[in-house]
């Protein structure tokens, strides 16, 4: 077990006359994929022991300048199936083929709901930087349905499949029920093959942890029998900074019996679990996770692992296994010590959002692995992620370092383009990308 010194989590420096020149602009630097934190086996360096203030590197959302687009690898081609959309951070690809994309953002607070993002100047600050980065809009609260009718990767129709929800994310169909994970419950309306809009009423299924919603994007993914969901909830903070009690339920993926609509946690210690998807080889259940900050550029990395039932992964107490983060008081050394280390590192800061599994349509090389859209970093010296990567897999595993399959959403001047979130297969098995500072939806099909 590592143990290292770090500075008390709930006495957050004050950023007095820095506060301005750090979110004015930034003139860090932009690289690639980190070299540190990356694999199965992660190196991982020590932490910043003189951190005096958070490192702040935003990349200012500016949009796609007209013509322009993300780059592919070679192989591929990339097409704008849809644009103009209203922070498009979740995509889902119905059974005839239509797109259902969540358009939504940061819910407003629950009435007497603890906004840990409007308190004090650390929250301003938080504030500020998701502003500049493109994510301060306000939540459309609507699934929209994009249609393809001709085949040519654009959709010629779109039409608002369901308003007025609570900045809904994950969907899942199971028969005939489509399921919609809100930020504060995940609900059930009855779909019918080929509807544009839902005209059934709105059940709900369960409550979901919520309230302050440090993180509020929740995801659900249908088990194979189509008896559960499972449904991810990030945690209030970044480190238990509000106390462990507005943690309860969350840093967590929970499982939901739908029979009865009743649920338990399936897994515990994951900060902020976003992509779920099933492994086509061992059928076992994986998620992207977006791991701590204020600790270094190079820590803590983020990570896609398997899930465990009953299995615990860290959060707070520790990281990346049982390294432990001496900021977080009171020390909880019985939880550390069962603690368990996820399967593959991607780099630290990073923010992977969205993850599905490759299927035979796409070529061989891309054919069994991951592909994982990295929403990219905000507190690293050298900006990272802004991508989608590929993770090859091999006997249910990953088998080599990740491919950098979609780039282009940074300018050399550190200013985002587009930040991609949530990716999936189409009907034809082309990689859809959600990108919610460009307000598109990428193809990303074979070269003809």
């Amino acid at each position: 077990m590592n143990t290292h010194s770090h500075p008390a989590p709930h006495s957050f420096r004050p950023w007095g006359p820095l506060f301005a020149a750090l979110i004015a602009g930034s003139t860090l630097g932009v690289s690639a994929q980190p070299s540190l934190g990356v694999g199965a086996n992660p190196q991982l360096p020590p932490p910043d022991e003189n951190l005096l203030l958070p490192t702040v590197n935003i990349a200012p959302a500016e949009g796609w300048p007209q013509g322009t687009m993300p780059q592919a690898v070679a192989g591929f081609r990339v097409t704008a199936f849809a644009t103009g959309l209203d922070h498009p951070r979740w995509v889902y690809t119905l059974p005839n083929g239509d797109v259902l994309v969540a358009e939504s953002n940061k819910p407003e607070p629950e009435p007497g709901a603890k906004n840990v993002h409007a308190e004090g100047l650390r929250g301003k600050a938080m504030g500020l930087v998701q502003k500049r980065a493109g994510a301060g809009v306000p939540s459309a609260n609507r699934i929209t349905l994009l249609r393809d009718a001709d085949g040519d990767g654009v959709a010629e129709t779109r039409s608002v499949f369901m308003k007025d929800l609570v900045s809904p994310f994950g969907m899942a169909l199971v028969g005939n029920q489509l399921y919609i994970a809100n930020a504060n419950a995940i609900v059930k309306v009855t779909y019918e093959t080929g509807q544009t809009s839902n005209t059934s009423a709105v059940t709900k299924v369960t409550d979901l942890p919520a309230g302050a919603n440090h993180h509020w994007t929740k995801n659900i993914l249908a088990s194979a029998d189509g008896s559960k969901l499972y449904a991810t909830v990030g945690s209030n903070s970044n480190i238990g900074d509000n106390g462990m009690e507005s943690e309860q339920g969350r840093a967590a993926i929970w499982e939901v019996d739908l029979a009865s609509g009743n649920k338990r946690l399936f897994a515990t210690g994951l900060r902020n679990p976003n992509g779920l998807g099933w492994e086509p080889q061992s059928k076992a259940l994986w998620t992207v996770v977006n791991e701590r900050d204020e600790l270094g550029n190079d820590l803590v990395p983020d990570y896609l692992t398997s899930v465990k039932d009953g299995a615990f992964y860290g959060w707070p107490w520790s990281y990346f296994g049982q390294n432990v983060d001496t900021r977080v008081k009171p020390a909880n050394p019985d939880r550390v010590a069962k603690a368990i280390a996820p399967d593959y590192g991607l780099g630290a800061h990073v923010a992977p959002l969205g993850l599905t599994f490759s299927d035979a349509r796409m070529p061989a090389a891309f054919a069994s692995g991951a592909f994982i859209g990295q929403h990219g970093s905000w507190n690293r010296k050298d900006l990272a992620g802004y991508n989608v990567v590929f993770v090859p897999f091999a006997d249910g595993k990953p088998s080599g370092p990740p491919v950098e399959f979609l780039r282009g959403f940074l300018n050399a001047e550190g200013k985002a383009f587009g930040r991609p979130v949530g990716v999936t297969l189409d009907g034809k098995g082309a990689l859809l990308v959600a990108d919610d500072v460009g307000n598109a939806i990428w193809r990303v099909g074979r070269a003809e």
